[in-house]
């Protein structure tokens, strides 16, 4: 068994220990299929990525050949990506702009598919990071809804440096206000906390591949 096995093994009885329901995105940008595909073969279904282009790349032939493989979009996502974004993955953890929402609007109809939205958070205004303030929430959530997106929760990435879960317990009292109780939250470094904080999506990649 290869560490990476190992590895993701573990991190899946971490998360069993808190609860049933949260679900681990195995993110796997820069790496291969080859990389990956002990964890397909184990049943997994839920990856992520960072960039539409490479993911377009590798998951394009798989995603035909094993349609219950769930994608997610958690990295920054350029309007001009938007139409790739949709045709590709189930879930984009990454809608932070109204001009974004409605170019996804867009994509849908014209391909007739829908997917499932996550908001992003931008708690400090952090310029390297995406992410809506949160004083612009209401609108984005509202247009969103106008735009027929299905926003099913919230999304973080904490600052660096500074406690999580303090931003993890902001990101899930944020969605109660708008009865949005899923939260992707929880990366290599902080997942515990993040499960401690009824995550419903961790997005663990290099716990997983970094031996």
């Amino acid at each position: 068994m290869s560490f990476i096995l190992n590895n993701f093994l573990k991190i899946k009885s971490d998360i069993l220990k808190f609860s049933s329901k949260t679900n681990l995105i195995v993110v796997c940008k820069n790496q291969s299929i080859d990389v990956i595909r002990p964890i397909i073969d184990e049943g997994h279904l839920h990856f992520g990525e960072n960039k539409v282009q490479e993911a377009k790349k590798k998951w394009q032939l798989l995603i035909q050949q094993k349609n219950d493989l769930k994608l997610h979009m958690i990295g920054r996502l350029q309007v001009n990506k938007a139409k790739d974004a949709v045709a590709l993955f189930d879930y984009i953890h990454s809608l932070d702009s109204i001009r974004l929402a409605n170019a996804l609007s867009l994509h849908e109809m014209r391909l007739k598919k829908q997917c499932k939205y996550f908001i992003q958070i931008n708690f400090e205004n952090e310029t390297q990071k995406g992410g809506v303030l949160e004083k612009d929430l209401h609108d984005l959530y509202s247009s969103s809804q106008a735009l027929n997106l299905n926003v099913i929760g919230l999304m973080c990435i904490p600052p660096k440096d500074q406690d999580a879960k303090y931003y993890f317990e902001k990101l899930e009292n944020l969605g109660k206000k708008f009865d949005l109780t899923l939260h992707s939250i929880g990366m290599s470094g902080d997942y515990i906390k993040a499960l401690e904080c009824n995550s419903s999506f961790v997005r663990i990649g290099s716990a997983i591949f970094s031996n």
